[in-house]
């Protein structure tokens, strides 16, 4: 895909829902190449319901997601994600009766060929920053504790570069020193040019990030203390 001049991310007037009620309500929000932007907020504000929405798990009833100048709205999550606009659960998504090899190298299915070489690279880098799963790359990845599963899944969507991480809650189970270097693999990837959307409910974390900080409240959003 070709970069435009504008905004990576672009979101205008999005509203999105589970029940007969929207959670979110008219979200705009613009990120731009190598911006790492902070979502903060209460449980219940909309920040999960947002990301999934622009993710394409979450299917929006009004609005519109572009991505590098083009509209993905109407495509299917695999199709946003194939594009490089990719998520990061909160809840962690591994395959539990694969090992951990396996599922790192499970991301390669969804790539262009000319990508798969740089995600093993990548991988690579992964493993020997935590070596505590390079230690166990041939084992299930049931076996692992909560904090090893979302390094494993933290991992794998970073080795495939997206052009855009929707990271929800990604210091979720991890140590201070380990989440602290997570949050420098996404001061990486921004470097690389990715934009990356971060919500935490690590407010220190968040905020030693992210360029912008914004705050999440009734479904909408606003500048954090604004």
């Amino acid at each position: 895909m070709t970069a435009s001049t504008g905004p990576v991310l672009a979101v205008r007037g999005l509203h999105a829902g589970w029940g007969p009620s929207d959670v979110v309500r008219g979200v705009d929000l613009e990120v731009a190449s190598g911006e790492v932007v902070a979502i903060l907020g209460g449980n219940g504000s909309g920040k999960s319901s947002l990301l999934l929405a622009v993710a394409g798990l979450l299917r929006a009833r009004a609005g519109a997601v572009e991505l590098d100048g083009r509209p993905v709205g109407r495509l299917a999550a695999e199709r946003r994600a194939r594009l490089g606009l990719r998520l990061l659960p909160q809840t962690r998504r591994v395959f539990p009766s694969l090992t951990v090899r396996e599922n790192l190298e499970a991301v390669e299915l969804g790539l262009p060929p000319g990508a798969v070489e740089d995600a093993r690279v990548r991988r690579a880098a992964w493993l020997e920053r935590f070596p505590v799963l390079a230690e166990r790359l041939d084992e299930p990845a049931a076996g692992l504790s909560g904090g090893q599963q979302q390094l494993l899944a933290i991992g794998r969507v970073l080795s495939t570069r997206p052009r855009v991480l929707l990271a929800d809650e990604p210091s979720a189970g991890l140590s201070p020193a380990v989440a602290t270097a997570c949050g420098q693999a996404l001061l990486e990837l921004a470097g690389e040019g990715s934009a990356v959307v971060l919500v935490e409910q690590n407010v220190t974390l968040a905020r030693s990030l992210s360029a912008r900080v914004l705050r999440m409240e009734d479904g909408r959003l606003r500048l954090a203390g604004g």
